[in-house]
Formats: structure tokens, sequence, C-alpha cells
């Protein structure tokens, strides 16, 4: 086994818990990893060395997650925690919270520590059904409205309502699990 196929090796299971973060869906993430580190191993030569190699496969693997959302775009379905609706228990009537977010201190700081990333996938990977898709495709794979809206036939705003509301279930979840003080998480 050459050192490259050796690297590769090293990196799969990274790979396939960014997929499985991403899909949801252990067979699809199997098989987007799979394609990633073959079309590696077929043109080794395209990595120049620019970047590190996981950022690298992590590009390529971007694309390989696209692709799975697409063909298995019949099979991804809405639960019913997708329609919950949290403004109620989080907001007045009138708009604002009602409990003010704590203060997070510097974002930043916190994004560049390895605790608050695996907080962060937690939070992510508990997000309900469609919600937790709609956000890493948005967020993570970057892909824009009109192409999430196609692969999944929703119309635009069931796509910023869904978001909106996965973007809610985060703030509550990390500020449960890692802002709150330690005496308070449970």
């Amino acid at each position: 086994m050459s050192d490259f196929a050796k690297a590769l090796e090293t990196l799969r299971p990274q790979l396939l818990k960014f997929a499985r973060l991403q899909l949801r869906n252990p067979d699809w993430a199997e098989d987007a990893v799979s394609e990633t580190l073959l079309a590696a191993l077929e043109k080794p030569q395209a990595f120049a060395g620019q970047s590190q190699l996981k950022t690298w496969l992590i590009g390529i693997l971007k694309h390989k997650l696209v692709d799975q959302i697409r063909s298995h775009r019949r099979e991804i379905s809405t639960t019913p925690e997708d329609d919950q609706d949290l403004d109620e228990s989080l907001f007045h009537p009138d708009g604002h919270w009602r409990e003010a977010p704590q203060d997070w201190g510097d974002p930043e700081a916190a994004l560049r520590q390895l605790e608050f990333i695996k907080v962060l996938e937690a939070c992510v990977e508990h997000l309900p059904g469609q919600q937790g898709r709609l956000f890493m495709m948005r967020e993570w794979l970057e892909l824009e409205t009109e192409e999430i809206c196609k692969v999944l036939a929703i119309s635009p705003t069931n796509l910023w309502v869904m978001l909106h509301r996965a973007r809610l279930r985060l703030r509550e979840c990390l500020q449960l699990n890692w802002f709150a003080p330690p005496l308070q998480r449970s």
C-alpha cells in the first residue's frame, strides 16, 4: 500500500463521520466516502499539496454528498418534529425573547475549540429529520436555496421557515450544552 493510500485510509473515519452527519444515513455516507476515496486514488496527481489532504478530500466529499442527496431525494422525508413551532416557547407574542440569550463571549474563540465542535456536531445530529438535512445542505454544503428546493421539492418559504426552526433548536442546544455555566449543564 502506498503512502498516499495509507494517508487516505487514516482519514477515512473522519470523512465517514462528516458524511454521516450530513446525510444521516450510514449506507449513503459509506457510498459517498468510498466514491471520494476512489476518486482520490484514481487521480492522486490532482492533489497539488496546496492545502492539507483532509481539506482536499472534504472538497471532493462535499460533491459526493450532494450527488447522494440528489439521487435519494425521493427517500428524504419530513418528520412531525419539523413542523413543531418553537417560536411560541422562545418568544413573546411581541417578538421579544422570553429568556434573553446569555452573553456568548467570543464566538470565534469558541469555534477554535475542539470541544465546541463536538457539542455543535451533537446538536446538529439531534435536529429532527428534515431540519438537520436542510441545515447541513445550506450551511455546510453551501448549496443555494434554489438547489435545495429543487432537490427536496419544497418551496423557498418552507425552506426558510425550517432553517429558522433549525437555527432556533441549535441555539437552544448550544445554550444548554455549551454556553450555560457548568453547574447548569446536565
